[in-house]
């Protein structure tokens, strides 16, 4: 195929799936199944007619998304937020993949009539929950849910990749090399994870202490250095032994816990380049489907989806979370907010690559549990936090016209403060308030207009006071504003 026509349906595909993230926003369909549809229809047996089965070439390019979404949702994750639920965050995304992965297994010996470690490797392969797929549904319908269940399925929908990119490679590894032993991959485990976990550190605390020292001439040269730095810390910890995915979504934790210079240049990078992934991903497999070998395996597909979302996962989220303070309808939820997405459908490229006998079945059945995933759970989220009232209302998010990055250079920061209809401020001018004399009020926001303000601006209530200050004086300014007007009228 010439240049210039791979190209263009690059760019149509591309398009097309920037397009459909509209749709999904319109219509409320997840943006995944929109990606996967794009592919589906530009394959062989859709309407575009691209021939594809390069597998090998589909996983190359499925690990290298993989490895920026992670770092990604890595560097996105509220450190503040996580590290409270980050004891039930391990347990389920090391315990519960493993619990997951037994059930499903046993389910496909007894069902779907494979052997025992097939059924183990189709275990292992949709044992994970997909942090892309579980947020992009979150973000489309606008849902927010109660605290701490969205660190916690932050944390562990981020971090349970590693366990089933282990056992997944662990079983093919039983399969193929002789004289490998389901016991030995006990010792194997500990090395991949304890390599991965050092590696990622120490690679996080050596980005962050480039991005700080870093003086480099042009601004868009700090995200290409990103670049590098991450495909760095997963080679590094691939040619140690020890697990990538996990090398990289820790680097993103502490890049993203860190301040450094540009920060906000790089944050926004890393987010564009996880979407372009996203759709390049899930359109690749989508060319990859052939529609037509699917027909045959609904009902296996179907009951081994329900079988994930009624039996396995609920569960394994219930032993892990048996321990800890979590009442019963949080923990439902958990257990229902368990997408399944790009993760398990790369790791079903592996037995393929491997010569698994039974991969080509695998494989099918692997995506047909992944749309029927997503479009099952996806659309049903609202209702089910809903009915278990665990959804609350979102906290609006002003914006505003400029931006500020805090450095370690400077002690301030950016916030902003709403003024009480009540407040004894409300009627004064803002050099009445007597603020602090190291805080600015930046902008006041006011009926959806802002004001740059001066000595002489009168507060109102109601107004949104954009200010830049350390934590010391914006707490002053909040008692200050906190402060009732006597005179106010009773409600």
């Amino acid at each position: 195929m010439p240049l210039e026509v791979l190209l263009l349906w690059f760019a149509i595909l591309l398009l097309a799936g920037v397009a459909s993230s509209l749709i999904s926003d319109r219509f409320a369909v997840p943006v995944l199944l929109l990606f996967l549809a794009v592919g589906m229809l530009a394959g062989s047996e859709g309407i575009g007619g691209i021939a594809f089965d390069n597998a090998g070439l589909a996983k190359s390019l499925g690990i290298v998304a993989l490895v920026f979404i992670i770092f990604s949702g890595g560097l996105d994750t509220d450190w503040k937020e996580t590290r409270r639920v980050a004891a039930p965050g391990i347990l389920l995304s090391t315990i519960g993949v493993l619990l997951t992965a037994a059930i499903t297994g046993a389910f496909a010996v007894l069902v779907l009539r494979f052997s025992p470690l097939e059924g183990m490797l189709l275990g292992s392969i949709v044992s994970s929950t997909d942090a892309a797929a579980v947020f992009g549904v979150l973000r489309s319908r606008r849902i927010n849910l109660a605290r701490p269940l969205k660190p916690l399925l932050e944390f562990e929908s981020g971090s349970n990749d590693p366990m089933a990119v282990f056992l997944t490679t662990g079983f093919i590894s039983v399969m193929t090399v002789r004289g490998t032993s389901i016991a030995a991959l006990v010792p194997r485990l500990l090395l991949d994870m304890g390599a991965g976990a050092l590696v990622g550190l120490l690679m996080g605390r050596i980005i962050v202490l480039l991005l700080k020292r870093l003086k480099l001439a042009y601004q868009g040269l700090y995200p290409v250095a990103m670049v590098g730095l991450i495909l760095l810390t997963y080679a590094a910890a691939v040619l140690f032994r020890g697990n990538g995915i996990l090398a990289v979504y820790l680097a993103g934790l502490l890049v993203g816990h860190s301040e450094f210079p540009n920060k906000r240049l790089v944050m926004n990078f890393h987010d564009g380049v996880a979407w372009l992934m996203q759709i390049v991903m899930f359109v690749t497999l989508g060319l990859l489907v052939f529609p037509s070998r699917l027909a045959p395996l609904v009902w296996p597909g179907l009951l081994l989806t329900l079988l994930l979302m009624v039996v396995a996962r609920p569960l394994s989220v219930f032993l892990c979370l048996l321990p800890f303070r979590l009442n019963p309808r949080a923990k439902a939820l958990v257990a229902w907010v368990g997408l399944r997405g790009s993760v398990p459908i790369i790791l079903a490229m592996f037995p393929l690559m491997a010569g698994i006998p039974m991969a080509d079945t695998m494989f099918n059945v692997v995506f047909f549990v992944v749309v029927a995933s997503v479009f099952i759970q996806g659309t049903s989220i609202p209702l089910v936090a809903r009915l278990l009232k665990l959804e609350v209302p979102a906290e609006p998010r002003a914006r505003y016209p400029l931006e500020f990055e805090k450095t370690d250079a400077i002690d301030a920061d950016m916030k902003d403060l709403i003024v009480p209809y009540d407040s004894a401020a409300v009627g004064r001018t803002v050099a009445e308030l007597g603020v602090p004399e190291r805080l600015l009020i930046v902008l006041i926001a006011r009926a959806g207009s802002f004001i740059v303000p001066s000595g002489s601006t009168v507060i109102d209530g109601g107004d949104v006071l954009l200010v830049l200050a350390n934590a010391d004086d914006y707490t002053a300014l909040h008692q200050r504003l906190a402060r009732l007007n006597p005179n106010a009228p009773d409600e």
